[in-house]
């Protein structure tokens, strides 16, 4: 499926800025919560290697990730855990063992029927789900790098499944904070990359999302603030939206502050 090599290249473009890197580089610390270059490596590869056990079977992803649930139940804070799972994995060893990981895992999803259901830390999800939720993590922590080394990232159409990832998720982002989800949804249109136009939605001239594929990404994955973006949007619902957007699983979380996350060049 096409979203396996999606992940492979998202992947890979990370890679590119990432290995010229020596071991001091990678303890450089990012504008993500303060986490390095080497913690968010180690965090991607952490749960790559999640989703290579759930394509193995729900029992292998279950003895992995019981553990771990464990400890966030009791406090431990998710860096703590995954430096306990990764036992002094650092620096370039940790590069090699990512992107063997992550190779493994394209191939992988690549020999996977899309509509396959396979276990995860929250409800069960399709493969194609799955493989695009990888892409979608590779990219957004991917930012972080990008920014701390000043490198303005040249994003390719591939990121039209962040985007529809974002669609996709218009309602949980409400539901999730218990509050009521509007109706309808905003028409979401949005330019690519590629100078391509893609719309979400029915057309409405009172309820409008509009701008780039990026800057939407950007808001939904949290890694600018929805002031930082360019994003235009029209009517109370889609303001609200992209205020408080969330693509992602988990408790709800705010994004960056205005000009909290930038390029620093």
């Amino acid at each position: 499926m096409q979203q396996a090599n999606d992940f492979f290249e998202e992947s890979r473009s990370l890679a590119s800025i990432v290995e010229p890197l020596d071991g001091n580089a990678l303890t450089t610390p990012t504008q993500f919560k303060n986490w390095t270059i080497e913690d968010i490596i180690g965090h991607l590869h952490m749960f790559n290697h999640a989703a290579q056990l759930a394509l193995e079977g729900s029992d292998h992803f279950k003895a992995f990730f019981a553990p771990m649930a464990k400890d966030l139940n009791q406090g431990k804070s998710l860096l703590s855990v995954q430096k306990e799972w990764l036992q002094n994995t650092d620096g370039i060893k940790l590069l090699k063992i990512w992107r063997d990981g992550y190779e493994t895992l394209a191939e992988s999803f690549a020999d996977t029927d899309p509509a396959r259901r396979i276990a995860w830390a929250g409800p069960d999800m399709s493969a194609r789900s799955s493989v695009t939720a990888r892409q979608m993590e590779t990219w957004a922590h991917g930012q972080a790098v990008f920014d701390i080394l000043g490198i303005h990232r040249e994003d390719k159409d591939r990121i039209r499944n962040i985007a529809h990832l974002g669609i996709n998720t218009f309602g949980w982002t409400f539901s999730n904070r218990k509050l009521e989800v509007p109706e309808p949804a905003p028409l979401v249109s949005l330019t690519a990359p590629s100078g391509a136009i893609w719309e979400w939605n029915e057309q409405q001239s009172d309820n409008v999302v509009r701008g780039s594929a990026v800057g939407f990404c950007q808001i939904v994955t949290q890694t600018r603030n929805f002031k930082d973006t360019g994003i235009e949007t029209i009517g109370e619902t889609a303001g609200r939206w992209m205020s408080m957007a969330q693509c992602f699983a988990g408790q709800p979380v705010d994004g960056p502050q205005q000009g909290e996350r930038f390029c620093v060049v």
